[in-house]
This record gives C-alpha cells, sequence and structure tokens, in this order.
C-alpha cells in the first residue's frame, strides 16, 4: 500500500510538472474564448488633440452578454488615477464594479478629488502631495471625476458590469482579450458625444474561437457642448473668473 502510494503521488507530481510545463492551468479553462479587435474613429470634432494630432484616445467599448451576466473576479481589484501636472492621468479610466481606485497625488500642491455630477457621488478630501487615497466603485455607470482646487481638472471614470472592455489608444486601436464564444451587445462610450450618437453605435456582436473583427467604429462629435461644472459645494471656484468647464480644458 505505501509503495502505491508513493507511485501514485509521484504520477500527480509529474502531472503537475507537466502542466506547468505546458502552461496549463489545473483549475478551469476557459476554452473557445477570443479576441474582440478594432478601431476607433472620431469624426466632426472641435478637439485640437482630435483635428491636429489624430489623437482617437479615451473611448471606451465594452461586450456585455445577451444571454446571462459576465462574471466579475471575486477577488479585490485596484485601478489607478494619478495626479500631477495639474492632470488626471489617465483621463478615461474603465474599471469593473467593486474596483478600488487610487488617487495619488504627485503634484508639490494639495489636491481634492471629487464627484457630485453623476455616476458615483464622492469626496475624498484635501489631501497633501506624496499621499494617496482611495475610493470603492460599487455600482456601474459614468463618474464624471474633478479637483475641487483646480478647476480645469477633469476625468472620466466608466464602471462596468462586464469585464470584455478596452479603452482605445492614440491611434483609435482596441482590443478585447479572452471574450467567451457567445452574443454580445456591443456598447461604446465616448465623453464628447450625446447619448443619442452613443445609442445609434450599441449593436450584436457574435464571438467565436477565432479572432473577431469588428472594423472601423466611428464616433461623430456633431451635438456635444460643454457643461459648466462648479465646486463640490456648487459654487463658482473662488480663484476662476467663472465656472469649470468638463471635459476637454487642460492646465
Amino acid at each position: 500500500m505505501i509503495w502505491g502510494s508513493l507511485i501514485f503521488s509521484s504520477n500527480i507530481s509529474k502531472a503537475v510538472v507537466w502542466a506547468a510545463l505546458l502552461g496549463i492551468c489545473l483549475a478551469p479553462l476557459r476554452l473557445n474564448a477570443a479576441t474582440v479587435v478594432g478601431r476607433v474613429g472620431l469624426v466632426l470634432s472641435h478637439d485640437p488633440n482630435v483635428r491636429k494630432h489624430q489623437d482617437y484616445s479615451g473611448v471606451v467599448i465594452w461586450l456585455e452578454p445577451l444571454n446571462g451576466t459576465a462574471a466579475l473576479p471575486v477577488a479585490s481589484r485596484h485601478a489607478e488615477m494619478i495626479q500631477k501636472d495639474k492632470t488626471f492621468t489617465p483621463h478615461v479610466l474603465a474599471i469593473t464594479v467593486g474596483t478600488i481606485v487610487d488617487f495619488p497625488n504627485y503634484d508639490p500642491i494639495f489636491h481634492n478629488a471629487f464627484s457630485n455630477f453623476d455616476g458615483q457621488v464622492f469626496d475624498i478630501g484635501l489631501y497633501p502631495p506624496g499621499t494617496s487615497r482611495s475610493i470603492a466603485f460599487r455600482r456601474a455607470g459614468v463618474v464624471r471625476v474633478f479637483c475641487n482646487i483646480h478647476p480645469t481638472m477633469s476625468a472620466v471614470i466608466v464602471v462596468l458590469r462586464s469585464p470584455y472592455f478596452a479603452v482605445s489608444n492614440k491611434s483609435g486601436v482596441i482590443q478585447i482579450p479572452d471574450v467567451p464564444a457567445g452574443s454580445y451587445r456591443l456598447h461604446v462610450f465616448h465623453e464628447r458625444a450625446t447619448e443619442q450618437t452613443l445609442d445609434e453605435l450599441v449593436r450584436t456582436v457574435d464571438v467565436s474561437a477565432d479572432p473577431v473583427q469588428l472594423g472601423p467604429i466611428s464616433v461623430s462629435e456633431s451635438g456635444y457642448l460643454q457643461v459648466p461644472h462648479k465646486n463640490k459645494l456648487g459654487k463658482e471656484y473662488p480663484d476662476s473668473p467663472g465656472s469649470g468647464t468638463y471635459p476637454g480644458q487642460r492646465p
């Protein structure tokens, strides 16, 4: 019996070693998963970064399963939105519900990130250089982020119920890896597009084991109006001649 147990244990060990060598996880595998790729373009834009530099970054694309809901990671997730040179980076951050976002202050001055526009309301208070504050985002939605000290600072956090998402880079490229086979509803968010424009971009996408090409996605900024914002108390910024403007301005 002892010898048989040793042989059995040895076989298990060999199996584990071979699995590791082959890159095979002994946990359940995600079979028939594909990478969904595409390219975003922005049209009818007045933003100088788009018009002069063809910067198509910051567009969020995500997929929601038509049947059931997508499983989100059980473990706590963290993301980061830094504050440096009076700028939030990244300007557009996409996360899943339950993610904790850290707001480190890398400037030599105080900051106070807050949101009272829509999405999740929060106020992390005034904090000094070299420190950080964190907020857990527990419901889906679009969160507009500002600084209570600097009216030109703004950012967007898009909180999603699906783990299948991507944010376009400067060239407009998006890539969503490890999407299980099935049918999905594709959604688009761009901060300078109207709700009607975004609704018209919603469509069904079928994912198989092969790479899925979405093709070009054209997002129009026609009809977009800048929305004025005030500080967290709903008042004008004291050191500013008027309200800040969301989005688009930089220091």
